[in-house]
């Protein structure tokens, strides 16, 4: 509903999620599975990590309590961005109020920040363990890195509420469709008007990049002396050992940053997508890591996939004593 005051500014109470603006709505109920799936697959995955992290005394070091953060960050992504879309596809439900389209532009953005945060935070426990191995206990511990990804958290909180106040200020004169999937910045300040719309959009293009680019700076700084560190070993197997334990985060980094900076790098040099395009692609980067992140727990980190094969077979024999029991 939109509510008129005069010529060319408008109240707006609600807006409309367009989600893809080319899709045929023969492929809503194809789509909306897929989506569901997808959120399925980020619930089970990261709250079976968290839960194997918090019951394994053995698995509660610096290292998997980054993982923690990392799947409450995903799951709580997938939750803030899935349900809404999901709900479009699914019962043909596009309204979202205005309050719930900037609270869900705050978390998605808020969320983001956080995450490329944490990866810093990550990065910097991969560099002490390989380069510093001997220290690492004392410079690194459950402690310490409770803190800094308790400041992960936090140090995104000022910047997004203050781009949060300025957006909310700006009057809404064109429409109240959102061409994408969820609200995030681009699409709502896409339907304000003023003088002021500009100004909002380049401080918060700018508070985007430092949160996104001044943690890539030291991850690259981080993992560039690590590898070099890690060549200049004389044993082979050595190398191989000190490769193994950080591939799972060098993945992981690269899942979050590379389709982000493909997207970003495609723009400045010109390169248009098409609208169904940029939307597919910006919920691929900004989906795909949630949901692969446990499976690469899991399948690369040794300790979990040891605990989690032994849990497995624990249950099977359980199973297997109730039903000789029967």
């Amino acid at each position: 509903m939109v509510i008129t005051f005069n010529v060319s500014v408008t109240k707006v109470e609600n807006f409309v999620i367009l989600g893809f603006p080319g899709l045929s709505p023969q492929y809503h109920g194809l789509v909306s599975a897929v989506l569901f799936f997808i959120y399925l697959t980020i619930v089970v995955g990261n709250i079976s990590i968290l839960a194997i992290v918090i019951t394994e005394e053995s698995l509660q070091k610096p290292t998997y309590l980054i993982f923690c953060h990392l799947a409450l960050n995903d799951l709580t992504f997938g939750t803030v961005t899935l349900p809404k879309i999901i709900s479009k596809y699914w019962f043909g439900d596009s309204f979202i109020s205005f309050s719930g389209c900037f609270t869900q532009m705050f978390l998605i953005h808020y969320l983001g920040a956080v995450i490329s945060f944490v990866l810093s935070v990550m990065a910097f426990d991969r560099f002490v363990a390989i380069c510093f191995p001997l220290r690492y206990r004392v410079l690194i511990t459950n402690n310490i890195i409770s803190v800094l990804c308790g400041l992960a958290w936090l140090i995104p909180v000022t910047f997004l509420l203050a781009v949060l106040l300025q957006t909310l200020n700006l009057p809404f004169c064109r429409s109240n469709v959102i061409e994408q999937c969820f609200c995030d910045h681009i699409s709502i300040t896409s339907q304000a008007c003023g003088n002021d719309v500009k100004n909002v959009q380049v401080t918060t293009l700018c508070l985007a990049m430092f949160s996104l680019l001044v943690p890539l700076a030291f991850i690259l700084f981080s993992y560039i002396f690590v590898i070099v560190v890690i060549m200049k070993q004389s044993n082979a197997a050595g190398r191989k050992r000190a490769f193994s334990t950080c591939s799972s985060q060098i993945f992981i980094t690269c899942l979050f940053y590379l389709p982000r900076c493909f997207v970003y790098v495609a723009n400045t040099v010109g390169f248009s997508f098409s609208s169904d395009l940029r939307i597919f692609l910006i919920i691929l980067y900004s989906l795909l890591p949630a949901a692969t992140n446990p499976i690469i727990y899991c399948f690369k980190t040794q300790d979990i996939k040891k605990t989690l094969v032994r849990k497995l077979k624990t249950a099977k024999v359980g199973i297997k004593l109730e039903l000789w029991t029967l």
